[in-house]
């Protein structure tokens, strides 16, 4: 896929030419009831091994797979949202491989073999300020999943799970455009935003979004990395690949082309297979499923089902809510949270709401799983790094949108202090009571009145008599005492009139 010609790597000694990266990332449709050409359910995790399986998706002898219109419409809809051209008709293939995951002995899959005939043809995408073109945007079912046992390599069993085997999935396969593992990461980040913005995809569950990379350096062959765990290790493996590239070509060594897996134990790329070429997997045109016609009034009908996509979300949220970019780029790239916001937010409330959302909310969600997690083996999903551990959010269940819209008024309009609503905010999510319940419980209400405060702020001023000094020349040191008197009253004085208070004590203000 990427790499330009089978070239030598060069003579030994001089520059080496520059990296030429491409993806193939595949993404489950998990949104979805049924498999991709069986009534069987999309949803296999959590079952026994084998129990999520019929005739059909086992390529039992007399069985014809049906196709799942509904996965047609969804990809068709993930292949708009790349910019790709949709084509008047589809057709499926068989591609021919013997597997142990793959109990037909071939994957039904689609080639652009009669003209542009998958879900997506040619598009492009802007990410980080650079195009990068997406060759072709293709449906298909997942294979099965091999699982290994055993505590070294002399005395492992290899284990086959089809429970997966039918899954609708969806591959997008890039063009060569990328040069470094940083624009790797941040094409992976949006892409992963966009099938869940979309409703499509959730990317935090396992195995739903994979990805291999195919890198060469420019003019010679190139190599498929497989077996990549997350985000973070498809930058290691590249940036290894490139590494051992270069190291070839200053020695005049020519990169053999080939498939190789990522060891993640040893961090380090290692041989698996000489890399096929498309021929070697014998395609045929599948005549169990027809064409399918994708008609204008198809398109039109889907392009109305689009949601607003996440750029379109982040400048509403900065432009209509005032909402500081920053924040507006974490909010807008999260479907389940922006939804949470959309609903709660009032016109006075959005800045709050959006800082209590993206700092507090997520920060509960993440600690929660944090404290959950447990040692597990490496995963083949790159979607399931940390930072989409937010979705498992025990908080977004019991946080009712009423209670969250209360918190965020009451410290809009200066009933409670920043600290106190985050205090609020972890009683709700841990027992589940109402924000009145919680406010009333916990008296997290703002302390306003003069008269109480008043003691707080000369006590302020004489356990502190060299800030108070201070505070004559340099009148910043008042917002230390302001600080000081926070600490007193747990986050509970009103900032304004304790300013107004210490001024008055201290300057005659």
């Amino acid at each position: 896929m990427s790499g330009s010609g089978r070239g030598a790597g060069g003579a030994a000694g001089g520059a080496a030419p520059r990296p030429v990266i491409g993806l193939e990332i595949h993404c489950q449709m998990t949104s979805l009831k049924s498999k991709l050409f069986c009534p069987c359910r999309a949803d296999y995790r959590g079952m026994a091994p084998n129990e999520n399986v019929c005739p059909v998706c086992m390529g039992m002898p007399g069985t014809l797979p049906r196709l799942n219109a509904e996965a047609v419409r969804r990809g068709t809809m993930i292949a708009m949202a790349l910019g790709c051209a949709i084509p008047e008709r589809i057709s499926f293939f068989r591609k021919n491989y013997f597997y142990p995951d793959l109990p037909k002995n071939f994957q039904i899959t689609q080639l652009d073999m009669y003209g542009d005939t998958s879900i997506g043809g040619r598009g492009s995408v802007l990410v980080g300020g650079r195009t990068v073109g997406i060759r072709r945007v293709q449906l298909e079912e997942d294979p099965g999943r091999m699982i290994y046992e055993g505590a070294s390599v002399q005395n492992r069993i290899s284990l086959v799970d089809y429970n997966r085997a039918g899954t609708p999935l969806v591959e997008i396969v890039t063009e060569p455009d990328f040069e470094g593992p940083r624009q790797l990461r941040l094409f992976l980040q949006m892409l992963s935003d966009m099938v869940g913005n979309l409703g499509v995809c959730n990317p935090a569950l396992e195995g739903a979004m994979r990805a291999d990379a195919n890198v060469s350096l420019e003019g010679g062959n190139r190599v498929e990395i497989k077996n990549i765990s997350s985000f973070h290790d498809l930058e290691k493996a590249v940036v290894f690949e490139i590494a051992r590239q270069e190291a070839q070509h200053s020695r005049g060594l020519e990169v053999a082309q080939e498939t190789r897996h990522w060891d993640a134990a040893r961090k380090i790329t290692a041989p698996s297979r000489l890399k096929e070429e498309e021929k070697g997997y014998r395609y045929l045109l599948e005549a169990d499923i027809p064409w399918v016609r994708i008609d204008a009034e198809t398109v039109e009908s889907l392009k109305s089902r689009m949601p607003e996509s996440v750029s379109e979300k982040r400048e509403r949220f900065v432009s209509r809510h005032m909402i500081p970019p920053q924040v507006a780029d974490v909010l807008s790239s999260d479907k389940m949270y922006s939804d949470l916001f959309d609903a709660a937010r009032t016109d006075k409330n959005a800045r709050e709401l959006a800082n209590i959302i993206t700092t507090d909310l997520m920060g509960l969600a993440m600690a929660s799983s944090a404290a959950a997690a447990a040692p597990a083996a490496a995963r083949d999903d790159v979607g399931g790094d940390a930072q989409k551990k937010k979705h498992d959010d025990p908080a977004s269940d019991v946080i009712r949108v009423d209670g969250l819209r209360e918190l965020a008024d009451a410290v809009a309009s200066g009933q409670m202090a920043r600290n106190s609503a985050k205090q609020a905010l972890h009683e709700m999510a841990k027992t589940g009571k109402s924000f009145a319940e919680v406010s009333s419980e916990m008296d997290l209400g703002l302390i306003s009145d003069e008269s109480e405060l008043l003691g707080v702020v000369r006590s302020v001023i004489s356990e502190e008599p060299q800030a108070a000094k201070q505070a004559y020349s340099n009148p910043n040191t008042v917002n230390y005492l302001v600080g000081k008197v926070m600490q007193k009253t747990r986050g509970k004085a009103d900032p304004q009139v304790t300013l107004e208070l210490l001024k008055r004590c201290l300057l005659g203000d």
